[in-house]
């Protein structure tokens, strides 16, 4: 008996699937069951505790009807856009100029803008509700240095996406960094010394060998950050204290489901909520697949 399985287990075709295995039964049990489970709740009644109910398409015809969803997919929307074109371009262009060895201490420096990320969200939220107070330092800074006069960050329904915004730069610059440089690493300096060598300044190297050899990992960071901005909760849950800001101006469509699911114990509807938000992702993504080329033939 013990041979047998000695034999099993040493069977090449056999190893792999036994190393598998752990990771495999955690990820269908936490992440592919939850998923298959929300599916089927999104077409039922299911209200706290009670018994559920089959009610076809009810549910998502109550998500369209509710006119808190469309401010929140619009302020989500928006949230992930700014994101995208902060979270992209910036974290770029600081990873190209620290692999550059033009900056002294890039060691320290790619330690210091990396410690957000490790900072608790908790903490992070309160800090910026210091911050952002009307008298934070924020205000301090605009008004010595541009002359513009305090502004009420967390009590204006129109700046609190920008200070959501605000947040994710703060936070997540580094990991995006982090990414990039992984990517610059796997770049072949001859490349770049050839391009010296015929004359190429460094816009033209960065635009014509940085760029579209940083294309995958780029992808994956773009990707991403659609996620994570399509899913942010704990920023505006911190720094509104459980709420969506004023005028509901920083409502995020997980923040939403949560209430829904928690606050109203709609749980059906709020399943449909996250189905459609996973749709969203989902077509997201493959659009950016689409637009890399991803699923183009090589030839």
């Amino acid at each position: 008996m013990l041979s047998s399985i000695l034999r099993i287990v040493h069977n090449k075709k056999v190893v792999p699937f036994v190393f598998l295995a752990p990771f495999m039964t955690i990820f269908l049990i936490f992440k592919v069951y939850p998923v298959i489970l929300a599916v089927i709740m999104s077409f039922q009644n299911f209200q706290g505790v009670q018994s559920q109910e089959w009610v076809g398409l009810t549910n998502y015809q109550n998500v369209f009807n509710l006119v808190r969803f469309g401010q929140a997919l619009t302020n989500t929307t928006v949230y992930t856009i700014g994101t995208l074109l902060i979270l992209i371009p910036l974290p770029l262009i600081l990873a190209v100029l620290l692999d550059s060895g033009r900056v002294a201490q890039s060691t320290l420096f790619r330690t210091l803008i990396f410690l957000p990320a490790l900072t608790s969200l908790v903490v992070a939220g309160t800090v910026f509700r210091l911050i952002l107070a009307e008298e934070g330092f924020l205000n301090l800074f605009l008004s010595s240095t541009l002359g513009i006069r305090p502004l009420r960050w967390l009590e204006t329904a129109d700046l609190a996406l920008p200070s959501l915004i605000l947040i994710a730069t703060w936070r997540w610059t580094g990991i995006n960094i982090l990414y990039f440089n992984s990517g610059l690493v796997n770049i072949p300096r001859e490349l770049y010394e050839a391009a010296v060598i015929d004359g190429a300044s460094p816009f033209q190297m960065f635009w014509r060998i940085t760029l579209p050899l940083l294309r995958p990992t780029t992808l994956f960071v773009v990707v991403l950050s659609i996620i994570g901005g399509y899913q942010v909760f704990v920023e505006p849950f911190i720094l509104y204290t459980g709420g969506g800001g004023p005028g509901d101006g920083g409502l995020s469509m997980a923040l939403l489901i949560y209430r829904t699911a928690f606050t109203s114990f709609n749980f059906g509807t709020a399943a449909a909520m996250g189905v459609i938000l996973a749709a969203i992702i989902f077509v997201f993504s493959l659009i950016q697949f689409r637009f890399f080329g991803v699923f183009s033939k090589e030839d």
